[in-house]
């Protein structure tokens, strides 16, 4: 299974943080995973850090990576994908991610209930 990770869960995998489900803590503890870190995910983390609304360590992505995370970066065809996307979700960070899933053939990691709404499988 590809899996897409949500901000939220990239932080709380590197903070071993206890609102990891334990399904997701279990999908992304198994090997035969591929465990896809999205360009976007850095992008929200450094735009929120910049504004101070939002404390991540420095290198966040890097150690994701190190650990085994594969970058995917946006597309033409990702951001293309966005526009055919029902407005069920008004977060563009999310909403980009549930694009990139979609093409990728990929489930997203994350505990935001309102991405259910679209036609992606979501792990929690």
């Amino acid at each position: 299974m590809r899996l897409v990770l949500d901000t939220h869960v990239a932080l709380w995998v590197l903070a071993a943080d206890e609102r990891l489900s334990p399904r997701a803590a279990e999908l992304l503890g198994d090997p035969a995973q591929e465990v896809l870190l999205s360009a976007v995910v850095l992008w929200e983390v450094s735009i929120k850090r910049s504004l101070g609304k939002l404390a991540a360590p420095d290198g966040f992505a890097d150690r994701l990576l190190e650990a085994g995370a594969v970058g995917l970066p946006v597309t033409l065809e990702h951001a293309r994908q966005v526009e055919a996307l029902p407005w069920h979700h008004r977060d563009p960070f999310d909403r980009m991610l549930i694009a990139q899933a979609r093409l990728e053939g990929a489930s997203v990691v994350s505990s935001d209930a309102a991405l259910q709404a679209y036609e992606v499988p979501v792990e929690w």
